[in-house]
């Protein structure tokens, strides 16, 4: 992160970046912060794709299209898989993209061995952005307080941020109902936290693994409609889903190595208590059945990014585990 704040600093950017990793309120910030940088809100030398099966070929072409009465065009392309499969006529072509082209990759899965990444390391900067821990998550948290006037001591912190888990987005929304809260007093205090910090969506995932692990499938279910009275976007849920299962597999995998919560804690960097909480999940599952519900989260995903299923029913097959029976 420090390279890229260093170039939205100076000014000076690449011809290309990559964006990927685990935290989407992270590559998020940091597309639309350079963004706004290299176009001003120039939107005439400006291109979006999302999507597989984007045409290479178009691509490189805009790219090589001079910008209009502008410094450089800008072409941002996510989730394009293009970091996954075999892109080998990107991966070519980018050494000779022009100074008046720049490329920013957003993407949720990558394979640093691929030829297209190895490109981009080469010609501009790749940057991972994965989930915070609990002192960076703090830091920033504190200093968003800060920034409004606000104080609040390392223990009421840390029981914001039980409440909040680790997502930063749900974080910020927490941070703007505390701020406006407490309108009027400059210390945030655990009664405030306990009083606006509901348990949110992350503890019911929680809630709902737990009834998946049980086979409680009534239970799982009225645990989804919770989430989606709350206006929860099911692809929001599918996501943290997923995120679960993929974090209960690397704590069984290292309690099966002899480690306890906290060096667990300090391996993964999450927080002891969360290990604590998942620690009876990854008992609850074997291996196997865990490895199952990853590769179904994926499934899914792809099923919804290709209109194949609506999200809202991506979720119930998923809790249902019917996907595929046919």
């Amino acid at each position: 992160m420090q390279t890229l704040n260093e170039d939205l600093k100076s000014g000076r950017f690449r011809r290309v970046y990559l964006l990927f990793g685990e935290e989407a309120f992270l590559k998020k910030s940091y597309k639309n912060r350079l963004k706004e940088a290299i176009t001003g809100g120039d939107t005439m030398n400006y291109n979006h794709f999302e999507g597989k099966g984007l045409d290479v070929n178009e691509i490189i072409g805009l790219a090589e299209t001079m910008p209009f009465f502008a410094e450089r065009r800008l072409i941002v392309i996510e989730d394009s898989g293009f970091f996954k499969s075999a892109s080998d006529e990107l991966a070519a072509w980018l050494p000779s993209i022009p100074e008046t082209a720049c490329l920013i990759f957003v993407e949720s899965e990558v394979d640093k061995r691929s030829k297209l990444y190895k490109a981009v390391k080469k010609a501009g900067y790749a940057a991972e952005l994965n989930h915070q821990d609990t002192a960076q998550l703090s830091r920033w948290a504190a200093g968003l307080l800060a920034k409004e006037g606000k104080k609040i001591t390392g223990r009421t912190m840390e029981l914001f941020l039980s409440k909040t888990g680790e997502d930063m987005d749900n974080i910020r929304m927490e941070l703007e109902k505390l701020i406006c809260f407490t309108m009027g007093r400059d210390v945030v205090t655990d009664e405030d936290v306990e009083a606006i910090c509901a348990a949110q969506a992350v503890n019911k995932i929680f809630e709902m693994i737990g009834a998946i692990a049980g086979r409680q499938t009534r239970r799982a279910m009225d645990l989804y409609e919770d989430l989606l009275t709350l206006r929860e976007p099911p692809m929001r849920i599918l996501f943290l889903i997923a995120r679960q299962f993929n974090q209960i597999l690397q704590v069984k995998e290292l309690m099966g190595k002899g480690m306890d919560r906290g060096a667990i804690a300090g391996k993964m960097k999450i927080q002891p208590f969360v290990v604590g909480k998942t620690m009876p999940q990854a008992r609850a599952f074997t291996r196997a059945q865990i490895l199952s519900y990853v590769d179904l989260c994926a499934q899914l995903e792809e099923d919804v990014k290709t209109g194949r299923l609506s999200d809202r029913l991506a979720v119930e097959l998923l809790l249902t585990k019917e996907y595929g029976k046919n």
